[in-house]
């Protein structure tokens, strides 16, 4: 596989990653009890630490795909060849 290929495996893997990180450790207005400041939601988390998210999400990312990688490297999944268009 071409690394065009590989990097959109990672990014997939990244942007996946990061939906599942997103909403672990958030509180939101409602939740605390504060009533929220004019024009924001109740919903909308008060401290939402997107760097760090951002940080986990990219080692946790890294590690998946690593996993991945190996599995494809070794051969332990094959994956079958695309049929390629006339």
């Amino acid at each position: 596989m071409s690394p065009i290929t590989w990097f959109a495996i990672y990014m997939t893997i990244w942007w996946t990653v990061l939906f599942a990180v997103l909403p672990l450790g958030s509180r939101s207005f409602f939740e605390a009890g504060i009533k929220p400041p004019p024009g924001v939601d109740p919903g909308a988390p008060m401290n939402p630490n997107l760097k760090r998210k951002f940080i986990t999400t990219t080692w946790l990312s890294a590690v998946v795909f690593g996993l991945f990688f190996l599995i494809v490297h070794f051969k332990l999944i094959t994956l079958p060849d695309l049929p390629a268009a006339v």
